[in-house]
């Protein structure tokens, strides 16, 4: 197997998540397609570990909808669009949520780290650095998400925070393979929230976060096979 997903965000990993990982963002990118079959042995083989590991990342997997494990080994199931929209309908109920309650509070210093991290994001992009720039996006949202401190919020969050990960990496690939502009947009996507958020208008977060949600979708459509 030839590895894709980037070795550099597994440190401090456990094997059966560097696999889980792994098979992740194959199943997600197309590489093991829908109705493929998972041997334990051979994903223990290309790994070069024990099948512990490997049954665990599979339970992962199953459990978050993309295998089914059934007799003959794991079957790749995938994401079709409905599993695509309330992927992104979970995402838009959390932070849609986590914005308004943010809205007249005092947020001055996550303003300031939002802004910090708008400002990697940028430097990614001229660097054509997808992956920094998949994991500035994905800090950029966690951040918002934990300055509420909300423990159910947090724990539905985790639920699926390696799933959205992923799906971020696939999708900044396709934006980045789209050319500047199309990054720039999505950069000022993300200031856009920001400006709306530090203004505290309940109504203009409720719209900028339906309009970021209704792009995204459509991106995420558009690079999932």
């Amino acid at each position: 197997m030839i590895k894709q997903y980037p070795s550099s965000w597994l440190t401090g990993a456990s094997l059966g998540e560097a696999v889980s990982s792994e098979l992740r963002f194959q199943i997600l990118r197309g590489t093991l397609p829908h109705g493929e079959v998972l041997s334990e042995n051979r994903i223990a083989s290309d790994f070069g570990i024990s099948r512990s590991p490997v049954r665990e990342a599979l339970r992962t997997l199953a459990g978050e909808g993309l295998l089914e494990l059934e007799r003959m080994g794991a079957v790749v199931r995938g994401m079709d669009a409905r599993d695509i929209q309330e992927l992104y309908d979970v995402r838009y109920l959390i932070e849609s949520f986590v914005q308004v309650q943010l809205a007249g509070k005092s947020n001055s210093e996550l303003f300031v780290r939002l802004k910090h991290v708008i400002d990697r994001m940028e430097l990614a992009a001229q660097h054509m650095d997808s992956e920094e720039f998949t994991l500035q996006d994905l800090n950029f949202h966690e951040a918002i998400i934990s300055e509420l401190k909300h423990n159910r919020i947090m724990h539905l969050w985790k639920s699926i925070r390696q799933l959205v990960l992923t799906v971020m990496l696939i999708t900044t690939e396709n934006v980045f393979n789209q050319g500047t502009e199309r990054i720039v947009q999505v950069i000022d996507k993300h200031r856009r929230l920001l400006e709306n958020l530090e203004s505290g208008d309940e109504s203009a977060i409720e719209e900028s976060v339906r309009v970021y949600f209704a792009d995204s979708r459509s991106t995420l459509h558009r690079s999932i096979r």
